[in-house]
């Protein structure tokens, strides 16, 4: 299996009965033990101290993607992009699973705006939730809008609010579309990892807009620092963390790079996670009082890298 969504689990969550706690760690699988895209089907839990059990495990095929996040509700968000025999020619439009605190299925949520679920930025507002979906078949971003309860979610609205970025399939990555998605809420824009574009946009007015802005503003644009950014998420100190394919703009000396840039699109930093390329994924952010926790996935050694922060 080859992980690809990372999230955390708040200390807000409600976990009822579950076995999920604060602090621990969810990962996706997007393929299987073959190897095969598209037909992963494990969430799998990884504790503070380490240990590992199958939080969820669905049914073929599945694809479950880096759209991976969780409601104070009691709730785990997953997008699956499932193909058949793990080729974007036989992919379908997928959906997105909601899952109890006790790793049940619950709710399948589709709609002509989900279309290859590739990444989420999951707004979490107790009885209100906000889905920002990239889309591997359509090259978009939605904008999915929720009530919540610990019974599901009802879908109230959805739009197109961003669209245009390169989309293809790919035969190492599945596919090449927008990714990473990141939400400032105090700014009301949303941050967008095109990594076919090999650049950052930003969405402005994301939580109302009624129509689609196109790609959106440039922000950042890298070609020696960037390589296909994918998943993207928000460090303590409000810089954006970006991770890469290497299928893009590829530089066997920068492998497997997470970059750090400012929302302004001034370059940072750079972090390897791996001496081969393609290994970059996942990854997610967690704060809490005076720490940080950073997770990253290294996709080639199928591992989680987490590291502890002082804030």
């Amino acid at each position: 299996m080859n992980p690809y969504g990372v999230a955390f689990i708040s200390r807000d969550f409600q976990n009822g009965s579950g076995p999920l706690k604060s602090g621990d760690i969810l990962v996706s699988n997007f393929n299987n033990t073959k190897n095969l895209q598209g037909t992963g089907t494990t969430i799998v839990r990884i504790s503070k101290r380490g240990t590992q059990s199958v939080f969820f495990e669905g049914t073929v095929p599945l694809g479950l993607s880096t759209a991976l996040g969780t409601l104070q509700a009691g709730l785990v968000v997953v997008g699956n992009f499932p193909s058949t025999d793990g080729t974007l020619g036989t992919a379908t439009a997928g959906s997105l699973l909601v899952i109890n605190n006790k790793g049940k299925l619950i709710q399948t949520i589709t709609s002509p705006e989900i279309q290859g679920p590739w990444d989420m930025a999951l707004v979490d507002h107790g009885g209100k939730a906000i889905a920002f979906v990239s889309n591997g078949l359509t090259g978009t971003v939605s904008r999915l809008d929720f009530t919540v309860n610990r019974t599901g979610l009802t879908l109230e609205h959805s739009t197109t609010i961003a669209s245009g970025y390169v989309h293809r399939g790919d035969p190492v990555t599945f596919v090449v579309s927008p990714t990473g998605l990141v939400y400032d809420e105090r700014g009301d824009v949303l941050y967008v990892a095109s990594t076919g574009d090999n650049e950052v946009f930003a969405v402005s007015r994301a939580s109302d807009r009624a129509s689609s802005g196109g790609t959106g503003r440039l922000v950042y644009q890298d070609n020696v620092h960037l390589h296909g950014p994918l998943a993207m998420a928000e460090a303590p100190n409000g810089h954006l963390l970006v991770s890469n394919n290497d299928g893009i703009n590829s530089d066997p000396n920068q492998p497997s790079e997470i970059v750090e840039f400012t929302k302004e699109g001034t370059f940072v930093k750079q972090l390897s996670v791996d001496p081969a390329q393609g290994g970059a994924f996942g990854l997610a952010v967690q704060n809490s009082d005076d720490v940080s926790t950073f997770a990253a996935v290294d996709d080639n050694t199928a591992t989680l890298i987490v590291w502890i922060l002082n804030q």
